[in-house]
């Protein structure tokens, strides 16, 4: 039996994802594809033969793409701001003169407080970026320690409330929760904080101990505990009636808006959509097929410099693997998915989580499956059981084995 398309859900965009892989320090919990200044030397590995770069791969997309219309760009890292706003907004300015730029497209570029004034905010502004996303992590100084935050517990909010001043109508926040050491009222008053800066969006995320990371070393040596399961669901619940309380609802298990805030460019990831990755371990995906870049700034802007690309790796998902991240990611949104999208074998695991509370009565009558707030709690839970039993006799292929286990489209950031 076919999968049926989701024909309810909106149709996906075609984004770019812009990496920039400097960083001013190396947070202890963070294993994304990041340097330091001292860990990078010569021309290729610098903002500017980044910005070189980056140019010529953007070329290097608009001949694979054509005329694709571009509704979405995200930069991210990595710290976008340490280049400065006059490289970021030449980048944006080559995207323009190499493929159409949707007139509505949504363009953000993640920040770190300590790295951004008024005066970036203003000339990102003027050169066309519509929404900023601030890491904060945590209002608690010892928070922020554990994590290896160098930013003091108020800039965060004073950067929202720059980035806002600046013109800025979309400003989101990024909180971390379930830290060692971090207490309920702490996640409160990040809560209160966040809020208090008046940002239309939060995304919120449990600690997760990276393997190779300093935070994984501290936690292995006894020096920190490991992040608690059960302490981080009843994190997550505080959080959730918090926002809900202030009228920002979750439309994603780990995101939060306002009525029409929500962030376009992660919504085509969860909607199988289509995205051109830019810059050193970024990701791509085209109608089925994943790539992704050389890891190391150097290599990667020397393949480019060189006239040859820079991909690392490729794979072309089978019917099987884009069904199974099909429905791990949609499954994920507050509108959730339609039942056509599983098997004849998935429904009955369905309606057993509509029993247990996993799943909204009302929408499975209907026809989708999404999830309660129990059933957030939950959600990977609630996707291996509807795909385990989805699996029909003959989707055996080992090369869709681990997928069930990942939070998102590979290389996502």
């Amino acid at each position: 039996m076919a999968h049926s398309p989701d024909v309810t859900s909106v149709p996906p965009a075609f984004g770019l994802y812009v990496h920039v892989p400097f960083c001013a320090t190396r947070c202890g919990y963070c294993d994304f594809n990041t340097y330091t200044a001292s860990e990078l030397a010569g021309d290729a590995a610098s903002p500017d033969g980044w910005l070189a770069a980056a140019r010529t791969e953007i070329a290097l997309a608009a001949r694979t793409v054509g005329d694709r219309t571009v509704e979405t760009v995200f930069v991210g890292g990595g710290t976008p701001s340490l280049i400065g706003a006059d490289r970021l907004v030449a980048m944006l300015d080559c995207v323009r003169e190499h493929l159409p730029l949707a007139e509505d497209a949504e363009v953000t570029t993640e920040s770190n407080p300590e790295s951004v004034s008024p005066e970036f905010f203003d000339r990102l502004r003027a050169g066309g970026f519509t929404r900023i996303s601030l890491g904060m992590q945590s209002a608690a100084p010892h928070v922020l320690a554990v994590l290896d935050r160098t930013h003091t517990p108020g800039r965060a909010v004073a950067a929202a409330r720059e980035a806002r001043a600046a013109g800025f109508a979309h400003v989101n926040l990024d909180l971390i929760y379930a830290t060692p050491g971090e207490t309920d009222d702490d996640l409160r008053a990040s809560a209160d904080a966040v809020l208090d800066a008046g940002v239309d969006h939060v995304s919120a995320y449990a600690l997760i101990v990276e393997d190779g990371t300093a935070l994984a070393r501290r936690v292995r040596r006894g020096e920190l505990p490991a992040p608690d399961d059960d302490v981080a669901a009843t994190r997550y619940e505080l959080l959730d009636a918090r926002l809900r309380d202030a009228g920002l609802a979750w439309y994603e298990v780990s995101n939060w808006s306002l009525p029409g805030a929500e962030c376009r460019h992660n919504l085509g990831y969860w909607r199988d959509g289509d995205w051109w990755g830019i810059g050193p371990g970024a990701h791509s995906h085209l109608a089925g097929t994943r790539w992704w870049n050389v890891k190391h700034p150097a290599r990667w802007a020397g393949a480019l410099a060189a006239g040859e690309t820079p991909e690392g790796g490729r794979e072309e998902l089978t019917a099987d693997e884009r069904h199974t991240e099909r429905v791990m990611l949609r499954l994920r949104l507050a509108e959730g998915m339609a039942l056509t999208l599983l098997h004849d074998g998935g429904r009955a695991p369905a309606a057993r989580a509509v029993a247990e509370g996993l799943l909204d009565p009302v929408a499975h009558a209907a026809g989708r499956a999404v999830l309660t707030d129990r059933g957030r709690l939950l959600a990977d839970r609630v996707v291996t059981d509807l795909l385990i039993a989805d699996e029909e006799p003959a989707a055996t292929d080992p090369a869709t084995a681990g997928v069930l286990g990942t939070a998102g489209p590979a290389g996502v950031r």
